[in-house]
């Protein structure tokens, strides 16, 4: 991630729209499919810990993240040593719960990756992740994200073939078609994405958008979606 973005990342995620109806769609999941109190959690690639306190109601959470600079910033806001732990490497191990909240497009070898987390859940242990969805929407924007490529439902499911999955949905469906047509247009008139990636909207367009997409909630609950512009997979290992 270029430096101007992570810099907008940081000082915009607590308010900003997408990270926030995100955090919600996940705290959902947990509620309704992992009844096993007190989990010992790992958030996998933490980023700038929008999740933490979320998943903190559920047991203790292990935090890893890679990159120094986020690593230093997440040690200075929660040092709260009882409900957070940051480790160097997550091998020796054990987890009930992995979350990988926009992380596998950031992996090159994903597969590897996965490999090497599956080795470190307990006995019906899972993982929840969340990931961008359609390669026809791969923009210049995933590129200045640091991604490597965005998954369909396929995909994912080959990914995760040694695992039970518990769900795996669409998700941002509401909004798929205006962003999916702005992404485009974007792409077709070439225009630079860097000064509009993690930008924060102005106040209303923020809460509208915030809105519209906490409304898929309490839907994919029960209910799986067709398209969005992102996939969420729970998956349990066997």
């Amino acid at each position: 991630m270029r430096k101007e973005v992570y810099k907008r990342h940081i000082e915009n995620f607590s308010e900003h729209w997408w990270f926030q109806a995100r955090k919600r769609i996940i705290d959902g999941i947990i509620l309704k499919f992992i009844k096993k109190k007190k989990l010992n959690i790992l958030d996998f690639g933490a980023g700038s810990g929008v999740n933490l306190k979320m998943l903190s109601k559920y047991g203790k959470v292990n935090i890893y993240e890679p990159h120094y600079k986020t690593k230093k910033y997440l040690k200075k806001k929660y040092n709260n040593k009882r409900k957070f732990k940051f480790l160097n490497d997550v091998n020796n191990n054990k987890f009930d719960l992995i979350i990988l909240a926009d992380v596998l497009e950031h992996l090159k070898n994903d597969k590897k990756e996965l490999l090497k987390l599956e080795k470190c859940l307990n006995k019906k242990g899972l993982i929840l992740i969340t990931v961008p969805a359609y390669k026809f929407l791969f923009s210049k924007k995933d590129q200045i994200l640091g991604h490597y490529r965005r998954y369909n439902k396929g995909e994912i499911k080959k990914l995760f073939k040694n695992f039970k999955p518990i769900k795996l949905t669409y998700f941002n469906f509401l909004l798929f078609i205006p962003i999916s047509i702005s992404i485009i247009i974007l792409k077709i008139l070439r225009i630079n994405f860097i000064d509009e990636v993690e930008k924060m909207p102005n106040i209303i367009i923020n809460k509208l958008l915030f809105f519209i997409f906490i409304l898929e909630k309490k839907i994919i609950k029960t209910y799986n979606l067709p398209f969005g512009i992102s996939l969420l997979g729970l998956f349990q290992k066997k």
